[in-house]
């Protein structure tokens, strides 16, 4: 079994700030780094640190060579991964004392992929195996019909939120991942939650699992003090379906997801925060 990612590799621009700007204000930083980040990357690191095995479906532009060896050090296959004219895409991330974030994204060669590269990069990919995806790149629709045809496990983050992708892709997912208020947009746009397996992260109350006739599933959140909480959904997403992968219950993975998350928020960063398995192992213990 393997897991593919279709996702966004992104250059990480973090800014520690005394608050999160306001319209119009000029902030000193205090702290900056640059690193490897981007949903779909996060996503492919952490379900590689879990144990997975990750093949990464995406694209770069002309001097992010060290992004892909980046990637390659925590276990991620790039073989399926583009090099361009497109300039990479990046974020801007602001990070405030109490760890709260706010970011702007550039897509860039994230929205070059094409149906052709996914059509490659899933040839022997089958039943068992698992596709992630995220609202951070081009060819979302097509990845989630040709996965769904070939019997894998659709997971769709549906981040960032947008009515239009999601109508697109909800016809091939097996499970939708998202927080709060992106539920709330989900139920607000459409009227009711739709009949795949809903996955809600709710920060420091935990997550629940939601699928049509059964009880919902629930599991705690891990009380730790954060540092920094950027990627801490991708970790626990790429945890969750690292675990479905390796044949855990959906109690079980649930469970190693929120552990993951509660690691990877103590840390500085997004990709590089992200847990091993004998990590999240020491917590449940």
């Amino acid at each position: 079994m393997a897991v593919y990612t279709l996702g966004s590799i992104n250059l990480d621009h973090v800014y520690r700030v005394p608050h999160l700007p306001q319209p119009g204000e000029t902030l000193a930083a205090t702290d900056y780094t640059l690193g490897l980040g981007g949903k779909g990357a996060n996503q492919s690191v952490a379900a590689a640190r879990a144990g997975a095995r990750v093949h990464h479906i995406g694209a770069v532009g002309p001097g992010a060579a060290w992004a892909l060896e980046a990637l390659q050090a925590y276990g991620v296959d790039t073989g399926h991964v583009l090099t361009g004219a497109v300039p990479t895409g990046h974020a801007i991330i602001n990070v405030d004392p109490q760890a709260e974030n706010a970011i702007v994204l550039f897509a860039g060669a994230n929205q070059t992929i094409s149906e052709a590269q996914v059509i490659k990069a899933l040839r022997d990919a089958g039943p068992g195996d698992s596709l992630m995806m995220q609202n951070e790149t081009s060819a979302q629709a097509e990845a989630a019909c040709i996965a769904s045809e070939k019997g894998m496990r659709v997971a769709y983050s549906a981040a960032p939120f947008s009515v239009e992708a999601l109508r697109a892709v909800l016809p091939y997912a097996t499970i939708l991942l998202m927080n709060e208020g992106e539920a709330a947009a989900l139920k607000s746009a459409l009227g009711v939650f739709p009949d795949c397996d809903l996955v809600i992260t709710k920060g420091a109350r935990g997550a629940e699992w939601l699928s049509a006739g059964a009880e919902p599933r629930r599991v705690p959140a891990f009380p730790v003090t954060p540092v920094d909480t950027t990627g801490a959904g991708d970790c626990f997403s790429g945890t969750l379906i690292a675990a479905l992968d390796a044949g855990q219950t959906p109690d079980q993975a649930l469970r190693r997801a929120a552990a993951a998350a509660a690691i990877q928020v103590m840390r500085p960063g997004a990709a590089a925060a992200m847990p091993l398995a004998e990590e999240v192992d020491r917590l449940l213990a």
